[in-house]
């Protein structure tokens, strides 16, 4: 039986960018550090929050390097390597493996939208040319193009991938993939609203970007339903909402680095296409981070 690459919580790092556009490294570093002294089980790098999109991709590599060597084998780490074009998601997946990664983050190609029988050639294509477990990642908001529960179940069987990141919000898709996959494909939400449901459904934790700011929270929260203490969780599930709300009052991750800035932890700038948050949805954000008594 195959063994999950994390369980518990994880965050979606966001990738600092100075004043020039560069990677600022420097705070990238601090970043990482935070977050391992907060208690978390695995770090994420050049995801979705990261601004991956952007990124050239030997700014991709050189990111992915510099986490995995700041990491210094105290958590795993998950480095994202996802694309639309196959031959490029293994370019950075044999990047990240020779940087010394412990696992691939794919997300499912986007703007081409794959066949089921596509995302199937597409990932095992992949997982054939690589050594390091792989995570799928399902954002059909994002992508336009979502996992079925079989061709989740086809791709289960295959050794090399460990599971999936889970952001669809299709909790009937949950199911029938639990149903359909068993124990041997793990899953891990990657919405942070519903955390404490997907982890009662079996979900092994969390990938993260609240936890860019609260996460001794997001780490108590998954440690309590892997204790099976879902009362307690839920709790603190219901408690944090507004904040979350907030963290996705604009497209992830323009919140999050507006939240960390008022927080005065260097998240550095956007990159074009994204930009600033509206002056009326700061003050929300404000109000909601006020409120969980992060800022005075």
């Amino acid at each position: 039986m195959r063994t999950p690459v994390f369980t518990g919580a994880c965050p979606a790092l966001v990738t600092p960018f100075n004043q020039h556009g560069a990677i600022d490294y420097d705070a990238f570093g601090r970043q990482i550090d935070a977050q391992i002294a907060a208690g978390v089980d695995a770090v994420c790098v050049c995801g979705t929050t990261g601004e991956s999109a952007t990124m050239s991709i030997r700014e991709h590599i050189a990111a992915v390097e510099f986490c995995v060597k700041r990491v210094d084998h105290r958590v795993k780490v998950i480095a994202g390597a996802g694309s639309n074009d196959t031959s490029a998601a293994v370019y950075l997946s044999q990047h990240a493996q020779d940087s010394g990664a412990d696992a691939l983050l794919h997300v499912t190609p986007y703007y081409n939208k794959a066949s089921q029988t596509g995302l199937i050639k597409h990932y095992e294509y992949i997982a054939d040319r690589v050594d390091l477990p792989i995570i799928l990642y399902n954002v059909p908001s994002r992508t336009g193009v979502s996992f079925t529960a079989e061709t989740y179940r086809h791709l289960s069987e295959n050794p090399k991938i460990n599971g999936v990141k889970e952001a669809s919000g299709n909790f009937s898709l949950l199911a029938h993939t639990r149903f359909l996959c068993g124990d041997d494909f793990y899953i891990w939400s990657g919405n942070d609203d519903q955390v404490v449901p997907m982890m009662a459904l079996g979900a092994k934790g969390v990938i993260s970007v609240a936890c860019n700011i609260v996460p001794e929270v997001m780490v108590k929260m998954s440690h309590l339903c892997l204790a099976n203490d879902f009362e307690a969780a839920s709790r603190l599930q219901i408690q944090y909402m507004d904040l979350i709300d907030a963290l996705f009052l604009e497209v992830n991750p323009i919140p999050i680095k507006t939240a960390m800035g008022l927080l005065g932890t260097d998240p550095g700038t956007l990159r074009l296409p994204l930009c600033e948050m509206t002056e009326k949805n700061v003050a929300v954000l404000k109000q909601s981070m006020a409120r969980m008594g992060l800022l005075q």
